[in-house]
């Protein structure tokens, strides 16, 4: 499952996408096309139109019914009780291998500290 394609919201630290391209992945970020401030619709839609799942702290994306999960290459919300810089970079480093094992492809994903969920 290497080589998957993902965009990084700009909510989330510039380190994240670093993260995932160490891990050898294609990652762009809303801020990488001036996207910042972008509605959520038009970012979900730039992420079906390139193929990419998406990478969030938002938690308006795990809304299946705004964001019906097989519509998408793969929606993964970070959702922790600490959003400060150190731990969001640290759930991301640990999620990364789950992340290569389990197709992203019409799944939501739901990231927390001790636990993932995925619906489809």
């Amino acid at each position: 499952m290497c080589d998957m394609k993902f965009k990084v919201d700009e909510n989330l630290p510039v380190e994240a996408a670093e993260r995932l391209r160490e891990a050898g992945h294609d990652v762009m970020t809303v801020l990488d096309q001036a996207m910042g401030g972008a509605p959520d619709s038009d970012l979900a839609k730039v992420c079906r139109v390139e193929e990419r799942a998406l990478l969030t702290l938002d938690l308006d994306f795990s809304s299946i019914q705004a964001y019906p999960p097989q519509d998408y290459p793969g929606i993964v919300v970070l959702r922790l009780m600490h959003q400060d810089k150190a731990h969001v970079l640290k759930t991301i480093a640990a999620a990364i291998p789950i992340l290569m094992q389990e197709p992203l492809r019409g799944r939501l994903w739901i990231i927390e500290e001790h636990r993932i969920r995925i619906r489809e």
